[in-house]
């Protein structure tokens, strides 16, 4: 398997790439959510139009993998920037006039080819890591755990930046503007991405082997969909739609104002995520330490999590949904929850390229990610209908609910070994 001259030079074109790439689907997410939200649209309406860019996520990363091992992983990182441009320019042809059937459709259709396009960005840059990273010292952790977190750095800026421009500049030209800066990065991308980005694998393995044989990354994989199913309960429509009701008091300038506060807090969340993934390798102890010992804090901070969206549930239940200290307690607990939802994603990231043989690394991948985009499906179906069925408290109850699941999932890593080589 062939490497680059110089693979930090790679690494940092990679992740360069991913970062512009995240800049606009955090945005993209904030503008849609916040522009149809303020046209009327139901919670479960709003739901329904992630759905399709998650089912997408999932069919994606099945082949995403294959893809990059037929053709490595510069080919599918092009692919994903030149589908994220497509997706923009066909958003903007959404016409107002359309009634809520037609522009549910096509919008869910708009975010299928941008669900594509993100798993196909995601899988090139995390396979990348493990083909480049020094394998002494921890320098795999290091790696990942910094691409994963500046990654949801940016991110969250994208949250901010869809909020903004929807407020300053409206929703076509914001979706224009977003399209052609994109275009600009991956012209960029294209002239400067190191000869040699590796990723091909021998001709002979084929599409079948889509699933594991190694039952760790199985395992890793089911708490994986469940972990991220937890976040997008209340991440998707539940939280945000509160958010803006109790901000904005009705008018024009209060609505607009809300899209800054709710894009704010959803940008100061993602951010504050990112740093916490990329510092996870401190706050976990030494370099270096074993396999083994991380495998056994991955289990303890699931367990962490449980306990956090059942008591913000609790609080918004025993508050009635009104009371002035709700949001204020809703920030804080979040955060909270952000904090430790951030370790237990970065751990994860490490422990699939870790799990993951170099030669099949972009199918385990790709099958970890097709979890984590089940997750996000779940997650954002689930955060419609139990907001509209039960309003916050159940919203939160259910993310309780799957984080309890991913800790019943992850808790089995310590008794699995690896797959003999031969089935590796």
């Amino acid at each position: 398997m062939s490497q680059p001259a110089n693979p930090l030079r790679a690494y940092a074109a990679v992740t360069a790439a991913y970062w512009a790439f995240m800049l606009s689907d955090g945005a993209l997410r904030m503008l849609v959510l916040l522009q149809f939200h303020s046209l009327g649209f139901t919670p479960v309406q709003l739901a329904w139009l992630f759905l399709l860019y998650e089912i997408a996520g999932i069919v994606t990363n099945l082949g995403a993998g294959w893809l990059a091992a037929r053709f490595g992983l510069a080919a599918t990182l092009y692919g994903g920037l030149t589908l994220q441009i497509g997706a923009l320019v066909a958003l903007a042809q959404l016409d107002p006039s359309w009634g809520v059937t037609a522009s549910v459709i096509f919008v869910m259709a708009v975010q299928g080819v941008s669900g594509v396009a993100k798993d196909l960005a995601k899988m090139s840059s995390k396979s990348a890591v493990k083909l480049l990273a020094p394998s002494e010292d921890g320098g795999l952790f290091r790696w990942v755990a910094a691409l994963t977190g500046s990654k949801n750095a940016v991110k969250g800026l994208g949250f901010f930046l869809g909020a903004a421009l929807l407020g300053l500049a409206g929703f076509e030209a914001a979706i224009w503007g977003m399209a052609a800066v994109l275009a600009l990065i991956l012209t960029g991308v294209v002239l400067f991405l190191p000869a040699g980005l590796p990723g091909r694998m021998k001709s002979s393995e084929s599409w079948s082997g889509w699933r594991s044989k190694d039952a760790r990354v199985n395992r890793l994989s089911l708490a994986r969909m469940f972990l991220f199913g937890a976040r997008d309960v209340w991440f998707v429509v539940g939280i945000p739609v509160y958010f803006q009701s109790v901000l904005s008091d009705g008018t024009e300038g209060g609505r607009r104002e809300a899209f800054f506060l709710v894009g704010g807090f959803m940008a100061l969340w993602i951010i504050a995520y990112g740093l916490v993934q990329a510092l996870a390798p401190r706050l976990l102890g030494r370099k270096g330490q074993p396999e083994g010992d991380i495998v056994h804090k991955a289990i303890l901070w699931s367990g962490f999590l449980v306990p956090i969206p059942f008591a913000l549930a609790a609080a918004a239940w025993l508050s009635g949904g009104v009371a002035p200290w709700l949001t204020v307690t809703l920030v804080a607990g979040l955060l909270v929850f952000g904090f430790v939802f951030a370790v237990n994603s970065s751990v994860h990231s490490y422990l699939i390229l870790a799990f993951g043989s170099a030669e099949r690394i972009t199918r385990d991948v790709g099958f970890y990610y097709m979890a984590n985009a089940a997750g996000r499906l779940i997650g954002a179906l689930l955060s419609g209908v139990s907001f509209q069925l039960g309003g916050l408290p159940l919203c939160l109850a259910t993310a309780g609910a799957m984080a309890a699941a991913s800790w019943l999932a992850a808790r089995r890593l310590a008794d699995l070994r690896p797959a003999p080589a031969d089935c590796a």
